[in-house]
């Protein structure tokens, strides 16, 4: 099997990142002390590597000690969880929030918890694995909509609606970066006595007037969306992942989820480092501002040198090269030109649709911005020959 990887280029290699630049730039070190500008991280806002972060995890490790211990059913859950908790709630206008350890337990929570057998699930055709793999483990049928499309979810949803249970989509989509036609998917699932799941984890702190994501952006609640999953490791420079919506459907999955009841709960450091992060990326709009006029440089600057662009107007920013091997070979020639733009290949995106996968971040410079599309342009004319 590894040797058939190896043939169809499709291998995966980890890069080990050795340190950082100063605090509030892109600049990571790699393995051989090779110093590239970080265009691949999912850290939009810029504050993995915050001083508030950084000093409020290393004050609750000093009084509170580096793990849980348990899980949060046991003894392992702390002070500063059930603050974060809280937090999280009030950010997202929800009666309660639970945390996770990941998103990937998130979703597998939802999934298997609110559908079981005899039930179907209608999942966008581009939704993250974890949704997938959640409404397996459940047992429950499951039909997959064109992407992005609604009016295929609608049919779909008309076709059986006594037994459509869920309907489930990112917000933000992950390799593509287009946002999911939330407001009729919401229609679609009230008109069919569906709940819509959402999974906002790259839109959450970086999309609507404050940032509270894709929902915000489309003006919906709880009532057009009563499952909400959210990510902590993305925008909010921390770690681990949370489910918000009503009392009941939290205490239920409090009762019922395998993977949270079964997993060691996050560390307190960590839920105080993210504590710091909501804070943050509340007080400093300015973010989030930022990251949009980098967004808009990057496109304007791109189109206008060939590169190119797909439908997003997010911080993601997907170019897409079709074959694996036109991926890998512009990675590599933007490394030896100090750029960290990591190639995207099948199972992650479709067969011949490979790609480079640009993430841009609030810590960006125009330069480096300017630089990235200067290369892109080079290597994207050198793909096409």
């Amino acid at each position: 099997m590894l040797s058939q990887l190896d043939a169809a280029q499709l291998r995966r290699q980890r890069t080990t990142v050795e340190g950082f630049s100063a605090a509030g730039t892109r600049g990571v070190r790699v393995a051989g002390g090779r110093e590239l500008i970080d265009f691949s991280s999912n850290d939009y806002l810029g504050l993995a590597r915050h001083p508030a972060l950084c000093a409020a995890m290393s004050e609750c490790s000093a009084r509170l000690g580096a793990g849980s211990g348990a899980s949060h059913l046991v003894s392992g859950h702390g002070r500063e969880h059930a603050l974060l908790e809280e937090e999280l709630a009030v950010f997202t206008g929800r009666e309660r929030a639970l945390l996770f350890s990941c998103g990937y337990l998130a979703n597998l929570a939802v999934m298997t918890v609110l559908a079981g057998r005899g039930e179907r699930v209608l999942l966008d055709r581009l939704c993250h694995a974890s949704l997938i793999d959640g409404v397996r483990l459940s047992g429950a049928a499951f039909r997959r909509y064109a992407h992005a499309d609604a009016h295929a979810a609608a049919a779909l949803a008309a076709k059986d609606p006594a037994h459509t249970c869920l309907i489930a989509t990112d917000g933000v989509f992950s390799m593509d970066g287009d946002l999911a036609p939330l407001p009729q998917l919401a229609r679609t699932a009230r008109a069919h006595g569906a709940w819509l799941v959402v999974d906002d984890a790259h839109g959450l702190g970086v999309l609507g007037a404050t940032g509270r994501g894709a929902l915000e952006t489309f003006g919906l609640d709880a009532e057009d969306v009563p499952v909400l999953v959210g990510t902590l490791g993305k925008a909010f420079g921390s770690f681990g992942a949370f489910v918000a919506g009503s009392a009941a459907l939290i205490e239920l999955l409090i009762q019922k989820a395998r993977s949270y009841i079964y997993t060691t709960a996050l560390p307190q450091p960590v839920a105080a480092a993210t504590r710091a992060a909501l804070k943050v990326a509340q007080s400093e709009g300015w973010r989030r501002e930022r990251l949009s006029e980098l967004t808009a440089r990057f496109r304007r600057t791109a189109a206008a040198a060939g590169v190119p662009l797909s439908p997003s107007t997010t911080p993601i920013q997907p170019v897409v090269l079709g074959s694996a091997a036109a991926a890998l070979a512009a990675q590599r020639s933007l490394e030896t030109a100090g750029l960290w733009v990591v190639a995207i290949r099948p199972p992650t995106v479709p067969p011949g649709a490979a790609r480079l996968r640009v993430t841009l971040s609030a810590a960006h410079t125009d330069s480096e911005v300017d630089e990235l599309v200067r290369q892109l342009a080079r290597v994207c004319a050198s793909a096409a020959t």
